[in-house]
């Protein structure tokens, strides 16, 4: 069968599917740029932070990128509820960042700088565990896909993983500056070598 004839077959089903993950994506982008937002209009209310707007730049291409990628999914031939619940848990990965990215409120603490470092044991384990979500839903898609990313992508994973262990432990200033740099940079390289186009 063709990818054309697939993609045909599949349309509505696919589109059943992709409703839900559409908003909860959604409610992602809506959170990290409303807390965008807020900073801009109140820029003196917290204390702001470089490295906690890297993790929300970060965030942010994340939740674009996994959006523009998940239309590989259409190509599966076969939906189960398992299939569909797990894309859907680790769609709601993104959400749990954003949220913790923009707490509703931080008048427990000084500034987003305190609040992060407060919080980021669990921040960096939701990171962690979205990234290991990434190579099965990477596998998912089919063995060729991931074949097609090669070992540059399973041994980035691992690094990130452990890094974002480090991380959770941490307080260091320069590691977490170091840190969301170089993680900002390499998702907006590995994006723009591999996910370029849908083809």
């Amino acid at each position: 069968m063709t990818q054309t004839a697939i993609l045909s077959g599949n349309a509505d089903l696919y589109l059943h599917v992709r409703v839900l993950i559409g908003i909860i994506l959604g409610l992602s982008v809506t959170r990290l740029v409303s807390g965008i937002a807020a900073i801009v209009q109140h820029p003196k209310r917290y204390q702001i932070w470089s490295v906690h707007l890297g993790w929300v730049a970060w965030a942010l291409v994340n939740v674009v990128t996994f959006w523009w990628w998940e239309f590989r999914l259409s190509l599966i031939p076969h939906w189960t509820f398992g299939l569909y619940f797990f894309v859907c848990a680790y769609a709601s990965m993104y959400f749990f960042l954003s949220a913790l990215l923009f707490p509703q409120d931080l008048e427990e603490y000084k500034g987003y700088q305190d609040y992060f470092l407060s919080r980021r044991r669990w921040f960096f384990g939701f990171a962690a565990l979205t990234e290991a979500l990434d190579v099965i839903d990477t596998w998912i898609k089919g063995d060729a896909h991931l074949q097609s990313l090669g070992l540059e992508y399973l041994v980035s994973v691992v690094v990130f993983i452990l890094i974002c262990g480090v991380a959770a432990v941490t307080r260091n200033v320069k590691f977490h500056a170091l840190f969301v740099l170089g993680a900002l940079v390499y998702e907006i390289s590995f994006f723009a070598r591999y996910y370029h186009t849908l083809n």
